[in-house]
């Protein structure tokens, strides 16, 4: 299946364009399609080829030496990811894995992009804009690891990746939540249970369900 000008139109990158820019870009991309748990990219990867979510999900994470997982952030329909190989001349900085089933990506590679970009002004500001975005997002990253309690991350985390949404983002497991907290399953599983204790959340057989979303808000230091 074709990557279609519709599609491509609602990919940030590409936002504002005209109808025949479009036209001309969408002839640029391939697409591949993935299932749960199968590998997209491998930390240390030269793949030059920025990625696109159409459907489905993406972790991308990072693992330390002892095989510990850090997820980095969750890559929804519309956005893109490997941009730092891209636009720089290292390696992929992460992992990727499909967490939808089935998930669909678009890909353009360097060597066709950067051509477009510098034809078009438009493109270059959305990619700065895009790499300030991802910038701002690994600094609360690294403010939340380090300034706040689990049982605060694990809040923030439901607020954010609890509800599936028109995007199909399927429900996380503990591990997954674990991995993005940076800590370990049994602490996320200690803090849920403390989370329903202070009458947050309640947990029903494979589902947790949010009962004061304003209490969540504060215990994550959202309010």
């Amino acid at each position: 299946m074709s990557v279609t000008i519709e599609a491509i139109s609602k990919l940030k990158y590409f936002a504002g364009l005209e109808q025949r820019q479009l036209e001309v870009v969408a002839q640029l991309f391939s697409q591949k399609v993935f299932m749960k748990g199968q590998p997209i990219l491998a930390e240390g990867d030269r793949d030059e080829t920025l990625h696109f979510v159409n459907s489905g999900v993406v972790k991308v994470f990072k693992t330390s030496p002892e095989g510990k997982e850090q997820i980095v952030k969750i890559i929804r329909p519309g956005e893109s990811f490997n941009d730092v190989t891209v636009f720089s001349n290292g390696p992929c900085p992460y992992s990727a894995e499909a967490l939808g089933n089935p998930t669909v990506i678009y890909l353009i590679h360097k060597t066709n992009l950067m051509p477009f970009i510098e034809k078009n002004l438009r493109i270059a500001q959305n990619a700065i804009e895009i790499m300030a975005e991802q910038e701002r997002i690994m600094l609360t990253l690294v403010e939340d690891l380090s300034f706040k309690n689990v049982v605060g991350r694990v809040a923030k985390i439901l607020l954010k990746n609890l509800e599936p949404g028109p995007d199909g983002l399927p429900k996380l497991t503990q591990y997954e939540m674990a991995a993005m907290a940076g800590t370990a399953r049994e602490v996320v599983g200690r803090s849920l249970k403390g989370l329903e204790d202070l009458g947050a959340i309640r947990l029903e057989k494979h589902r947790i369900v949010i009962v004061d979303k304003d209490r969540l808000y504060q215990l994550a230091g959202m309010n």
